[in-house]
């Protein structure tokens, strides 16, 4: 189980262009990390569009979402709703290392899926912080008072 303190766990994932992308790239910055279900849904594509419209104020943070979808969904919803941060595909593996996978309960079934979380990860590679609740539309301004202290 990840917790704050312990070093951030590295991975390698394809964007939609199929660009390899490893986390330690990013390493000596601040990085924000989250986890969602799925492209164009109501609540992640409001998620998506808070750190959209805050992203300026994101300087020289890294914002990178990941959910299942393939390059082709991640590259419709960035075009659709200009997003300007980094989108991967994972297999579940990543979400799995990050304790973001598992048994999820939805209109009364239970069914495997990604659970809506995020890390800050900072600097030195270590977890920051850890949101299990995420309030969607305005999750980047909660994400943003915790790197700013």
């Amino acid at each position: 189980m990840v917790k704050v303190g312990d070093p951030a766990i590295d991975f390698e994932l394809s964007d939609y262009a199929g660009k390899k992308i490893k986390l330690s790239d990013f390493k000596g910055k601040n990085i924000v990390l989250y986890f969602y279900p799925k492209d164009n849904t109501p609540g992640c594509t409001a998620e998506a569009c808070s750190f959209r419209d805050a992203y300026n104020e994101y300087k020289n943070i890294i914002i990178i979402g990941i959910s299942k979808d393939d390059a082709k969904n991640h590259k419709k919803f960035i075009e659709k709703y200009n997003l300007p941060f980094i989108l991967l595909t994972d297999n579940k593996k990543v979400c799995e290392k990050y304790d973001s996978f598992g048994k999820k309960k939805f209109m009364g079934k239970e069914y495997d899926g990604i659970f809506r979380k995020t890390f800050i990860i900072d600097k030195n590679f270590k977890i920051k912080y850890i949101f299990d609740k995420v309030k969607c539309e305005v999750h980047a301004k909660e994400v943003l008072e915790v790197i700013n202290g």
